[in-house]
């Protein structure tokens, strides 16, 4: 069964590498035997920074390296596949994680540059753009490859105040359906995760007013009471899932599905 979840000699790319999300899914890969490139805009996070601290906790100093690029220029995701070409392999598998909120507001008040630039940041440079690239690239050379896009929670039940956050979220779902019909014919799977309520640095003020001490705000509380399993998810929770659509041995029939990761947040009732 081991066989069913080896990537060795897997090349995957993981745009937004350098965040909470991108740094767990390297891990699983890197550790399931996958040859990893953190993607970057190194603003938040150096890549360099990114690439050591993952290095040092799988031990796979050689397997692991990163790139700044910004996938919102066309560019810049072409020339960042060329040097993954060039200087690591061939990439099979990208995954789509750049994106992120900024900010909550009362629908009403929502400004609407800010709403351009959130749209922008995850849907354009988070999904269309790389997708666009890298598809063409396995298209031309007959690789069968894989995406996987990287939903949320919000994507099924939109968050109050962070409606540009929502909106991209929804449609990461949408286009990873329409991708994989138009892919599948050229071999290529086109999937989704959809993490639930994970602690990184950009949320974790609004989920903890004393995070050292476990003090949650009002929103966190509400997670959690929302949540069957009744707590937030560790990253460790995300592993398996992201090894399972990598691996064409483990998923090779699956494509077009989005994998929630969330604790049963979704299917919370009275």
């Amino acid at each position: 069964m081991s066989s069913l979840f080896d990537l060795g000699g897997r090349v995957i790319v993981i745009t937004g590498g350098t965040g909470t999300i991108g740094s767990a899914f390297a891990e699983a890969l890197l550790n399931a035997g996958a040859k990893v490139v953190l993607w970057g805009r190194g603003k938040t996070v150096p890549v360099e920074e990114s690439v050591k601290k993952v290095a040092e906790k799988t031990g796979k100093h050689d397997k692991i390296s990163g790139y700044r690029v910004d996938v919102s220029v066309k560019e810049e995701v072409v020339s960042g596949l060329n040097k993954v070409t060039e200087e690591v392999g061939v990439p099979d598998v990208l995954i789509n994680g750049a994106g992120g909120n900024k900010g909550k507001s009362a629908f009403i008040d929502a400004d609407l540059e800010l709403f351009k630039e959130i749209l922008h940041n995850n849907l354009i440079g988070g999904l269309m753009i790389p997708s666009q690239v890298f598809a063409s690239y396995w298209i031309e050379k007959g690789i069968k490859g894989s995406i996987i896009n990287v939903a949320s929670a919000a994507s099924y039940i939109p968050l109050s105040g962070v409606w540009a956050y929502d909106a991209a979220k929804s449609a990461v779902i949408n286009l990873t359906m329409g991708a994989a019909k138009e892919f599948a014919p050229h071999g290529i799977r086109v999937n989704g995760i959809a993490p639930g309520f994970y602690i990184g640095h950009q949320n974790r003020d609004l989920l903890y007013s004393d995070y050292e001490n476990g003090i949650l705000t009002d929103r966190g509380k509400a997670i959690i009471n929302h949540t069957p399993y009744g707590r937030f998810g560790t990253m460790e929770d995300l592993h398996g899932t992201v090894v399972f659509l990598a691996s064409e041995k483990a998923s090779g029939f699956i494509t077009g599905v989005t994998i929630p990761v969330d604790g049963g947040y979704l299917v919370d009732n009275i």
